[in-house]
């Protein structure tokens, strides 16, 4: 129960931030329906998506002022495992 009133504390927060990154979450998810079996383009999106996940997550920490290396360095590691899990079993 705390996990989601702290969810909803976030989202009340930082209502903008929560709406970019759910937007560009669905244009990830129809842009690899739509190019389905590209292999390249389905990696350039996922590597895309990454990409943006990092950068969000970072920005998101400096409008806070709760930025640190370790915090950093979270979002970087959860990317790339985001990144080698979903080319291993969804896009093989």
């Amino acid at each position: 129960m705390e996990l989601f009133k702290h969810i909803q504390k976030e989202i009340k927060k930082h209502p903008f931030d929560y709406l970019l990154f759910i937007t560009i979450g669905v244009f990830f998810v129809l842009a690899l329906s739509i190019f389905q079996g590209e292999r390249l383009l389905e990696f350039i999106i996922l590597l895309s998506f990454v990409t943006f996940y990092i950068i969000w997550g970072i920005y998101h920490h400096i409008i806070e002022n709760t930025i640190h290396l370790k915090v950093v360095l979270e979002y970087v590691l959860i990317g790339f495992t985001l990144l080698f899990l979903l080319k291993i079993f969804i896009l093989p």
